[in-house]
């Protein structure tokens, strides 16, 4: 690889930066402000893809702002693994500046400025992460990330929106930015540099075999740290909260940047600061594994006891990330890259699903699964893409994310040296291989399991009969009058409500964080738009065209994503992301995969 100096990784970095102030200054002119969102998001991929056919050539270009702190420099570095996080956050921004515009003006929200401004604050930091050349520089903007998306996280300013607000801040700033820096402390004290290297640092590894359990002790901090925004468990639960903000937030930041930058910060610690073969001998790869493991299958249970759609998404989303984090950590060359695939398989059929979400919101004030019994007829282009996002997500074939759990699985079964599939690199033993293996098959049945009653749901029931349906209604299933009980909407204890109200509901969740107000059973103070008030009207679902269901702003951009989401699952080959993946594997391993 050749180091090329170029203002282009700051050029990406500073564009929607630049934005943000020009956001502000057009606040009376809406159309001119929501223009400089497109014209920045057009400017920053632009940027950013001019750089990629130098980066699979082996140029990496590089700029520095000089020694941040002795013996570290504040740069920024566009290499193959930040190109992976880049690319995908900018082409995605494009479409989402769209969206957001449809979402923000269908719903009429308030302090749409503040808005649009954050957002564009939001993909500078992320873009900065991606082109950070050591620790020192990716826990600043690691940092500044928080700090920036607070706002579009309290965007309602309501009670709700306050809490999720100030329990981000508290889990993601205070809580993983603080193990990080405690982390890179101790790489720096043990190697003497922090900058990222290909396969790890050599000089840690040297440090490593003098004293391997402090360097244990510096993988843990750094992983925990960035596992914080992976929502690697038990440290998860701000991702579900944070689903208050608007649907164009849940979608690029909760699906793409944020989330993404800390299974990106991890990848990072994997691959450029330890490096496959320090952490194998280390042995902190297996108990990696078992926490993506256990998160993976944990969250795909809770999605599906999830009623409000949005909060299954965010439980699918835990899950979903730690698939990422499995892949890397069993440290075979397949598993890294279905790991690596799936970065970008995950973003395009997750967003694809959240903007599915907001377009529903928009357009019918129903977030209930429960409440959207017929309502494919109302929105028929929404839920075909909503559709194609969900059989991605469960790996269904012709999908990206089945490509990535693919590589993931033979991935696990040669880390175990089961198979002929690269079993020369096993890293675990075959018990642990099965098992690891096993986890990403039942997980991939439990996303059909929850993702399969909205399906049904949309287009196999109607607004006045409702069918039994597994897991999602009832405790046993299916609707409770399937049963001859009669009761509403747990309470929090688990009780019934008042008797006015049996028969009504649903028992979806006996626990139901879902539900505003849980807390004290009082409605939360949000806005009229947030309101428990969707469904069916009392006449049913109007019947729509694909092209009359909603605004060219919204559905435009779920077409386009979700049909990126086919492309990366039938010519995965030809895709640039596929690319990129597979160098950085053969880089870092040394093996070629074909």
């Amino acid at each position: 690889m050749v180091e090329v100096a170029s203002i282009r990784p700051l050029l990406a970095v500073l564009v929607s930066f630049l934005a943000a102030g020009m956001i502000v200054a057009s606040y009376r002119y809406p159309n001119v402000r929501d223009s400089w969102s497109v014209i920045a998001a057009l400017t920053k991929f632009g940027i950013v893809a001019s750089m990629l056919p130098g980066v699979l050539d082996g140029t990496i270009y590089v700029w520095s702002f000089g020694t941040f702190v002795p013996g570290v420099e504040f740069a920024l570095r566009a290499d193959p693994l930040g190109m992976v996080f880049a690319l995908l956050a900018s082409f995605l921004w494009v479409f989402t500046a769209f969206y957001a515009v449809g979402y923000m003006r269908g719903l009429d929200e308030p302090n749409q400025t503040r808005f649009f401004a954050a957002f564009a604050m939001s993909l500078s930091t992320a873009l900065g992460i991606a082109f950070a050349q050591n620790l020192v520089t990716i826990f600043v903007f690691y940092e500044l990330l928080s700090v920036s998306t607070y706002p579009l996280v309290a965007h309602d300013e309501d009670r709700e929106a306050r809490i999720a607000g100030r329990k981000y801040v508290a889990y993601t700033f205070f809580g993983g930015g603080v193990l990080v820096l405690a982390g890179t402390v101790l790489v720096f004290q043990m190697a003497g540099t922090v900058d990222f290297a290909a396969g790890g640092i050599p000089a840690l590894a040297e440090a490593a075999g003098a004293d391997p359990w402090f360097a244990r002790l510096a993988f843990g901090l750094l992983v925990a740290g960035f596992g914080v925004k992976a929502a690697l468990m038990p440290v998860h639960s701000w991702l579900a909260d944070a689903m208050v903000a608007p649907t164009p937030v849940s979608g690029l930041l909760h699906a793409v940047a944020v989330v993404k930058s800390g299974a990106f910060g991890i990848s990072r610690v994997i691959l450029d600061v330890y490096g496959p073969d320090l952490a194998a001998d280390l042995g902190v790869h297996i108990p990696l594994a078992i926490v993506a493991a256990f998160t993976l299958t944990a969250a795909s249970i809770i999605a599906l006891r999830k009623d409000h759609l949005k909060r299954r998404l965010a439980y699918s989303t835990t899950a979903q990330l730690s698939y990422i984090v499995l892949g890397l950590s069993m440290l075979h060359p397949y598993a890294i890259l279905g790991g690596l695939f799936h970065i970008p398989a995950h973003a395009f059929c997750k967003l694809t699903l959240f903007f599915c979400a907001g377009s529903i919101h928009v357009e019918t004030h129903t977030d209930y699964i429960s409440e959207m019994a017929g309502i494919g007829k109302r929105m028929p282009f929404t839920m075909a893409a909503f559709t194609v996002g969900a059989a991605g997500m469960a790996g269904i074939p012709l999908v990206a994310g089945f490509v990535s759990k693919y590589y993931m699985l033979i991935g696990g079964l040669g880390a175990g040296g089961i198979g002929v599939i690269g079993a020369e690199s096993a890293t675990m033993s075959p018990l642990m291989g099965t098992v690891f293996s096993g986890s990403l098959i039942v997980s991939g049945l439990l996303n059909i399991a929850y993702f399969w009653p909205v399906v049904y749901t949309a287009y196999f029931e109607s607004e006045n009969a409702h069918d039994a349906k597994p897991l999602l209604e009832f405790p046993m299933g299916g609707k409770p009058e399937s049963y001859g009980v009669s009761v509403g909407r747990l309470t929090d204890g688990g009780r019934p409500d008042d008797d006015a109200n049996r028969g009504q509901g649903y028992a979806v969740d006996q626990f139901p964080s879902d539900h505003a107000g849980a807390d004290d059973h009082e409605p939360a103070d949000h806005d009229d738009h947030d309101h428990h008030h969707g469904g069916p009207p009392a006449e049913g679902w109007e019947r729509r065209s694909p092209w009359t269901e909603s605004t060219w702003l919204m559905m435009v951009p779920i077409g386009l994503i979700a049909t990126g989401a086919v492309v990366l699952g039938v010519v995965p080959g030809q895709a640039v992301f596929f690319d990129l993946a597979r160098y950085i594997v053969e880089t870092v391993t040394g093996v070629v995969v074909p």
